[in-house]
């Protein structure tokens, strides 16, 4: 009889998926600033449901031992987080019908570790299903709604971070606006230069050392070295064409922070343009100057579409560079997520730190989840 095999990544996970169950699960303070109390799943819910919990955990880990199944796999570890989600929702609510009233419940080292290693196993099954755009598109999709539903429920509401944005709302709002536009913009404005830079240095191959090199120098620059060089020549550049003040730009604020990441930008875009038009067979090239198409015409039609999957790798690399990068600065005044980041930071509040976190972090998997689905989508289509 053929032994059953063991998923191995599931075998090293393991340990600390088994060992979340012991540690604590919330934290508990009598206020936003105070040391947390450690507490389990037992203080919250009482003993047998947490020996339940553990023995669920077990179960579990044997399953993902044995299950090799990539979509079964899924939809247990889609099923085992939701769970654990819910039981967090409804543990804060249960520990603070006890607490004082300024009291704050956050989420504990044993949620974080066990939450952590789901969604590890979920990345790993989702790439062993090797889904095609379609099925990426409705898992998205069904991620997003489950996501939307369990936000807009207000099972979540009594967590310590959910106290911080409805304290927040307004100013949250701005700091998503704000973010959107560093990231966004920024990519926009490298994009409408980078590409065509690539474009020019690929065919003036003198030139391609001397940028590409410019360019690297610049992306080994420090991101906040980089924004404080910046704000002298914008100072300077407000002070004394009015028409600049009056877009906006001074030394301090969004300036600075969209220049610096569009800077940051070029090298990505301007390599990979590059890249993408080199790998063009020359045999279709041949082909395409064959049947009488004129240079401009061969890059429309033929060069660039079939360089695009690698100019979106770029667009991908690029946006979520940005939008980790927009966070530093709120340092000189740019506004988004990082304001509650460095706020958070200066007032040892977590809470508030984790308003400009979790934004960040899922602003980023949503842009990377989305740019892979379209670049899926131009590889899938005929040449």
């Amino acid at each position: 009889m053929p032994r059953p095999r063991i998923d191995r990544l599931s075998a090293v996970l393991a340990l600390p998926l088994l060992a979340a169950p012991a540690l604590s699960a919330f934290g508990l303070r009598p206020n936003r600033i105070a040391q947390p109390q450690a507490l389990g799943w037992a203080e919250a819910f009482g003993a047998p449901t947490a020996a339940a919990l553990a023995a669920g955990t077990l179960l579990l880990v044997v399953a993902l031992l044995l299950l090799r199944r990539p979509g079964l796999r899924m939809l247990l570890l889609a099923a085992a987080l939701a769970g654990l989600i819910l039981m967090l929702g409804r543990g804060a609510a249960i520990l603070l019908e006890q607490a004082a009233p300024a009291a704050r419940v956050s989420p504990g080292l044993g949620f974080w570790l066990a939450a952590g290693v789901l969604v590890l196993l979920l990345v790993d099954a989702f790439a062993r299903m090797q889904p095609g755009p379609a099925p990426r598109a409705a898992l998205l999709a069904a991620t997003l709604a489950a996501v939307a539903a369990l936000l807009g429920s207000g099972v979540l509401a009594d967590l310590s971070v959910a106290a911080e944005f409805r304290l927040r709302a307004a100013a949250f709002h701005k700091a998503t606006a704000d973010h959107l536009v560093l990231a966004f913009g920024s990519f926009l404005a490298a994009l409408a230069v980078g590409l065509p830079a690539g474009l020019a240095i690929q065919r003036h191959r003198a030139l391609r050392a001397p940028v590409l090199n410019l360019l690297t120098l610049i992306q080994t620059i420090p991101s906040i070295a980089l924004f404080g060089m910046l704000i002298v020549p914008l100072a300077w550049i407000a002070a004394h064409v009015p028409a600049a003040a009056e877009a906006g730009i001074r030394g301090i604020g969004m300036a600075p922070a969209l220049v610096a990441l569009f800077l940051y930008s070029l090298l990505p875009i301007v390599a990979n343009t590059v890249a993408g038009v080199d790998a063009v067979p020359p045999a279709v090239a041949e082909a395409a100057a064959g049947m009488g198409m004129t240079g401009a015409q061969r890059l429309r039609m033929v060069e660039l579409p079939l360089a695009l999957p690698v100019i979106l790798a770029a667009a991908r690399i690029v946006l979520v560079q940005n939008i980790g990068l927009a966070t530093v600065g709120a340092l000189i005044g740019s506004g988004g997520y990082g304001t509650f980041i460095f706020q958070g930071i200066g007032q040892t509040a977590t809470d508030l730190i984790l308003l400009g976190v979790l934004p960040t972090v899922a602003l980023a998997f949503l842009t990377s989840a989305v740019l892979d689905l379209v670049i899926a989508s131009f590889r899938m289509q005929p040449p």
